[in-house]
């Protein structure tokens, strides 16, 4: 897309952004702090999610002003030449009105000075709530400023709104140009699972060691290939038994002939996440047991792509996953019948939380994790109370969010069998999961992240290569 093209995506949003905020409403937005690794060193810089919708400014030391009135004020580092030597190039408020298309810009240094000014005689201001250390007592500051002159005819605003509920909104449902990053972030973590799978058959052909981080360097290689800025989150390679802590980190752990790894991972381009797990055999060849509790779960991703459809409920896909996951320990007897019942008792009992105690999605876009109530908005009232029949925890239910065409989440069901009594040995710390990336359509859901094969066949084609 041309800069004029995202210029007024940006606009759109602010000017609907606006329109909830009242007219003599203003909304506050920083972006995210730069932050210390240890001694004269930084993290590498990731931009604030909500601020960066609403701007696409990728700097760090920047604030987004926006009035009811749709009038846009960026606070931005100044140009500064000796600067820009040790730490790059800056846009500098002069510029930054033409290139991001807002109404004025300053220094950042001006802000806690001209803050008080833009409060002054609006009604109610908006910011993040709980997103940014210390940001309600710097708003804080500014209004005590602002009461200061309540002699001089000045109204202070007498509400703070949390920013939060009408931008998640916003962002819950993904327009063209988001999608179409979607889709490109989804082909590169595609590539790179690929390329993953290949090393470690090849590898181990050759009677190399291979280790857990010989993969994730592969991963690394090729999201920067394709020109991902960074992994969306930590990746997960886990070998062998690690493959059965949910949130396992690529470590030194060796990846062995006849064991399966798993690899949770996914890149990050122009600001959106991918996020795709793959399990396969090291080898390239399933073993029985592997290949049977593999093809469960797949059978339950499918369920839950099956009822990813405009119209259903979040909840819908992970009922779907559920129902075939439990039948599925029933029959290969990771369960057994004669103490926890049939298929029903297994469900309303939680049973099956002993191989798969997590949710098989959530919502994806900005943040891995991304923002977005999972409660329908407009049945927020209605309550139902239930006991938890593990923990006895009395949960409160509300309906699930009612899906619609744009919105994008993940389908991740999965089986994790570690060693138990009564649990047959031969499927022992075996973990397996499978995940994609799915925009909801009309009609169903469109799988993005399928360049890389899912099923058992075609893994084990792909790694004969």
């Amino acid at each position: 897309m041309t800069t004029t093209d995202t210029k007024k995506i940006y606009a759109e949003r602010r000017a609907r952004l606006a329109s909830q905020l009242g007219k003599d409403g203003i909304a506050i937005i920083p972006t995210a702090p730069e932050r210390q690794r240890n001694r004269d060193s930084d993290f590498l810089f990731r931009h604030d999610s909500y601020f960066y919708y609403l701007t696409g400014f990728t700097e760090p030391n920047a604030w987004l002003v926006l009035g009811g009135d749709g009038r846009a004020t960026l606070f931005c580092a100044p140009k500064d030449l000796e600067r820009e030597i040790w730490d790059g190039y800056r846009l500098g408020p002069d510029a930054a009105p033409d290139a991001l298309g807002l109404d004025e810009a300053f220094s950042v240094t001006e802000l806690d000075a001209k803050l008080p000014k833009l409060l002054e005689n609006r009604s109610v201001v908006w910011y993040p709530f709980a997103t940014h250390k210390g940001l309600e007592t710097r708003v804080d500051g500014w209004l005590q400023s602002v009461r200061a002159r309540v002699r001089y005819g000045a109204l202070c605003p007498e509400e703070q709104r949390d920013l939060c509920g009408p931008l998640d909104e916003m962002r819950l449902v993904k327009d063209a140009h988001e999608q179409d990053i979607m889709r490109r972030a989804a082909q590169i973590s595609a590539r790179a699972h690929i390329r993953a799978m290949q090393l470690s058959a090849r590898m181990l052909r050759e009677g190399k060691d291979v280790r857990e981080y010989h993969l994730d360097a592969e991963l690394l290689h090729e999201f920067r290939l394709g020109g991902s800025q960074y992994p969306a989150y930590g990746s997960i390679v886990a070998a062998g038994a690690n493959a059965c802590v949910l949130h396992y980190r690529a470590d030194a752990a060796p990846v062995r002939d006849g064991e399966l790894v798993l690899i949770d991972a996914g890149c990050e381009l122009d600001g959106y996440a991918s996020d795709i797990t793959r399990t396969f055999p090291a080898n390239g060849r399933f073993t029985g047991p592997q290949r049977a509790l593999y093809d469960l779960v797949l059978a339950s991703q499918d369920a839950s792509a099956a009822a990813t459809k405009a119209g259903n409920r979040f909840n819908d896909p992970h009922d779907a996953a559920v129902r075939v996951l439990a039948q599925g320990m029933l029959d290969l007897g990771l369960l057994d019948a004669n103490k926890v019942g049939g298929l029903d008792d297994v469900i309303d009992s939680r049973a099956y939380f002993q191989f798969y105690m997590h949710r098989t999605g959530h919502w994806l876009g900005m943040d891995v994790h991304d923002c977005g109530s999972y409660v329908e908005p407009t049945q927020v009232g209605e309550v139902s109370e239930r006991k938890d029949p593990l923990s006895n925890e009395l949960i409160k239910n509300r309906p699930s969010r009612i899906l619609q065409p744009g919105m994008v989440l993940t389908l991740e069901p999965g089986i994790y069998v570690r060693p138990a009594d009564g649990v047959p040995e031969q499927f022992h710390n075996i973990g397996i999961r499978t995940e994609d990336d799915a925009i909801v359509t009309a009609t169903g859901c469109e799988l993005i992240s399928r360049g890389v094969p899912v099923k058992a066949d075609e893994i084990e084609a792909l790694m004969r290569a």
